[in-house]
């Protein structure tokens, strides 16, 4: 930049983009100078190297604004986790199909986890069957990225948000 680029010859171009052609280094500089503009090496490898006239500092600025609005823009995915049991009662049941939907609705995936104890995980069908269940329950709203998969005592199922989700608002109440 300015007084740092160190070579004879340049290819100058203008700050609205346009070539202005191969100029000297103290005339380049002079020239920006009169502009009130800064001289910043952008390809240093050609021959002769390319500098343009801008003004660094807002240039600089516009950097750090574009940097803030893409982290602003970029989306974490997020994965949110309900457990059930093989003996889960049909009450209980709903309450956490309103909770998944409720998770996938918000954009996050869901970690459903059915939690074996002592002797239920030797019928791994039961759980199995109400992962199923609450898979056909969510359907619309949701996708299947991991099918039920047993893990020593616990059997997940990973969920994540369908494209195609209907945006209309439940009208039973999710007071949780």
């Amino acid at each position: 930049m300015n007084e740092r680029i160190r070579v004879k010859r340049v290819r100058l171009i203008a700050p609205d983009g346009g070539q202005i052609g191969e100029k000297d280094i103290d005339e380049a500089r002079w020239l920006a100078n009169q502009l009130g503009l800064d001289l910043v090496e952008v390809a240093p490898d050609a021959r002769p190297p390319v500098v343009r006239m801008m003004d660094y500092g807002k240039y600089k600025y516009d950097q750090s604004v574009k940097a803030r609005e893409a982290r602003k823009n970029q989306t974490r995915t997020v994965i949110k986790e309900v457990q059930f049991r093989p003996k889960i009662g049909a009450g209980d049941f709903d309450v956490k199909r309103k909770r998944v939907i409720k998770f996938l609705r918000q954009g996050d995936k869901v970690k459903c986890t059915m939690r074996f104890r002592g002797r239920e995980v030797a019928h791994p069908e039961l759980g199995r069957e109400i992962l199923q269940r609450l898979h056909d329950d969510v359907e619309e709203y949701a996708e299947v990225e991991t099918m039920p998969r047993l893990e020593g005592r616990n059997m997940t199922m990973v969920l994540a948000p369908s494209r195609d989700m209907p945006r209309e608002i439940e009208t039973e109440s999710d007071d949780e």
